[in-house]
């Protein structure tokens, strides 16, 4: 049995046949629809039946944090929220993980993040695109 689930992801069927999608993101708050459009992305990646990751780096953690969508979101006429966004990622089966570098230098804990959003190290990214079928930077 996997002990996290970016281990499960690498030792899939899948992820060894290279059926793997990451998609990369630095932009949050600051940038709101760049982390819409990762999210998007990683969803349409789910959506085709592949194993998408979003990793998150620099502010796009700040998004997974529990409860910073509601407090610092200011939603665009038009446009979809990221809570929406992310609903839509993790019902598809997106992998969200958070660098635990940033983290660290943001003080956020593991408990801090959204539920179904893990801590992964920087290694657990180079693991993954060096299997990955493709990648994508936000």
């Amino acid at each position: 049995m996997c002990q996290s689930s970016s281990a499960c992801i690498a030792d899939s069927e899948a992820t060894r046949q290279g059926n793997i999608y990451i998609v990369l993101c630095a932009s949050g708050f600051d940038f709101p629809q760049r982390m819409r459009s990762a999210l998007m992305f990683a969803s349409l990646a789910a959506s085709a039946e592949m194993h998408a990751v979003l990793y998150c780096v620099q502010n796009a953690v700040d998004v997974m944090v529990k409860g910073s969508i509601e407090k610092n979101e200011a939603p665009e006429p038009g446009c979809p929220t990221l809570l929406s966004r992310l609903q839509e990622a993790m019902d598809l089966g997106v992998h969200i993980q958070c660098c635990t570098q940033t983290m660290n230098n943001r003080g956020v804990g593991a408990a801090d993040l959204i539920d179904g959003v893990e801590p992964a190290g920087a290694m657990s990214l180079i693991g993954l695109t060096s299997k990955a079928t493709g990648s994508i930077c936000f």
